[in-house]
């Protein structure tokens, strides 16, 4: 017994005719009529009682038309899922920021555009840094996530560049530094300025990154700053900087968090530090809702500018 012979039979039980109801499939009488006699071969049962005007249930035909209908009817239910999840247009979706991507003007309003195009996709949002997100896509932990500058970079994984933005200094409030002005603006920051400052550093030890290129553009000048402390999260970082245990480099879409107590000033550092924002999913797993996704955030990125920092002025 197969859902095409259930099919023929329920096709057969509405016609009430062996012959129109193969008219109706499209079918030959014969082949329909060896397949009706499968079906009842297979059940142990007769179907249909066969008379001159026809065929009509019998009691165990009228059993299986109940069952039959209703299995036919979630088997078409269950195809029609199957193939919007192949679509993409319904199903479910565990992705991960960064706080810093998370800060990113585009991650809230990507997500907004996602729910309101695809409604029926389910969006499971978690936070973490850039390494265990990274480790989740590859595992499958994860279909997708959205971090700055890729500290690693598995076999298997796609890294596609949404947005870019400058880097900016984050200081203590009362830091020298962050007091230095020139007619009554803030001075940017030189990288010979962070010669010998407390850092915060927010990344793996050894792995690449904005700190990693951070520290290394500070070599190519001769500078060594002093590593003060290592921390898993961006806000993490900016607390510390806000209690003034040292200072920082932070994408600019950060300026403004703890603006009581941090100074936020543009580093020099003629686009080398430029921040990216950046998808990282499966690159042989990129169907369904995943491909939905992907493809809707490099849409939406495609169609924006290059991000600027916000437009608020950096604290005196």
């Amino acid at each position: 017994m197969d859902i095409r012979q259930l099919r023929y039979f329920l096709a057969v039980a509405d016609a009430g005719h062996i012959t129109r109801a193969a008219e109706q499939l499209g079918m030959a009488q014969p082949p329909l009529s060896q397949q009706i006699k499968a079906l009842e071969g297979a059940v142990g049962l007769a179907l249909f009682k066969r008379h001159a005007k026809g065929v009509t249930l019998t009691e165990a035909g009228r059993a299986l038309q109940a069952d039959a209908t209703r299995l036919v009817h979630d088997f078409d239910a269950l195809h029609s899922r199957m193939q919007l999840l192949a679509e993409g247009k319904t199903g479910r979706l565990s992705i991960a920021f960064t706080s810093s991507a998370a800060a990113h003007e585009f991650t809230p309003f990507a997500l907004r555009e996602c729910r309101a195009r695809h409604p029926d996709l389910v969006l499971e949002i978690g936070e973490n840094n850039a390494a265990e997100i990274t480790e989740a896509v590859a595992d499958g932990r994860l279909h997708c996530g959205l971090l700055r500058v890729p500290v690693a970079r598995p076999a298997g994984l796609a890294f596609d560049t949404l947005q870019h933005e400058p880097a900016m200094v984050a200081l203590p409030i009362d830091h020298p530094l962050a007091l230095r002005q020139r007619r009554g603006k803030p001075l940017p920051i030189e990288v010979a300025d962070l010669h010998g400052e407390p850092m915060i550093l927010v990344r793996r030890t050894g792995a690449p990154g904005l700190y990693a290129n951070l520290l290394a553009l500070c070599d190519e000048h001769g500078v060594q700053p002093r590593v003060m402390a290592e921390v898993a999260r961006m806000l993490t970082n900016l607390n510390l900087v806000a209690a003034g245990t040292g200072i920082s480099v932070v994408p600019s879409s950060m300026l403004g968090v703890h603006r009581h107590a941090i100074a936020y000033r543009h580093l020099v550092d003629h686009g080398r530090l430029e921040v990216p924002l950046t998808l990282v999913y499966r690159s042989d797993d990129n169907v369904g809702p995943t491909a939905t996704f992907t493809t809707l955030l490099k849409t939406l990125a495609g169609a924006l500018p290059a991000a600027a920092p916000r437009r608020t002025t950096p604290r005196q």
